[in-house]
């Protein structure tokens, strides 16, 4: 019985070269802003974290909530732009944080927008303008993952799914 020799490299039709260039730096510039405002929330959001520490109070979990979702998108944003990376594979992953950044703009959102007290603190005019980030944050997602969605179902050459050997 002779074994059939298998090729080292992928003979996948969707290599990285077919992509278009202006669609590489349409994804760039979006990941780049996800992680540039990804960092804007968590800094945000960790001044009043380190506040509730320096006074002795337990952390606010919802501020804890957004840094966490800041970091994962933050970590993400910094994966999906390493060379060859197909990115578009994880459009799965980009739905999660988009619906984690809906979340996190809700619950911020219905806190903060209608305090219409002139009288506020600092602390409350900084989370008003996160509120901002975090809704700017969660359109980036909105974008990427459909973007993304399009891509691996567009982008397969009409192969089913699971395998991958099928022609649909």
């Amino acid at each position: 019985m002779a074994f059939k020799r298998f090729n080292a490299r992928p003979t996948s039709t969707t290599s990285s070269s077919s992509t278009p260039f202006a669609l590489v730096v349409l994804n760039l510039t979006l990941r780049f802003l996800q992680f540039v405002f990804a960092l804007a929330v968590i800094g945000l959001y960790a001044q009043g974290i380190k506040s509730d520490h320096d006074n002795h109070r337990h952390a606010d979990y919802n501020w804890s909530y957004a840094v966490v979702v800041g970091t994962l998108a933050a970590i993400t944003t910094i994966i999906y732009a390493l060379p060859k990376l197909k990115s578009y594979l994880g459009f799965g992953w980009d739905w999660c944080l988009f619906i984690l950044w809906v979340a996190v703009f809700g619950v911020f959102g219905n806190k903060y927008i209608h305090d219409h007290n002139p009288n506020h603190d600092a602390t409350i005019s900084r989370m008003k303008n996160a509120v901002w980030i975090d809704l700017v944050n969660m359109l980036l997602w909105l974008v990427t993952a459909v973007m993304a969605t399009v891509a691996f179902f567009s982008l397969r050459g009409g192969k089913s799914l699971h395998t991958g050997r099928a022609t649909v």
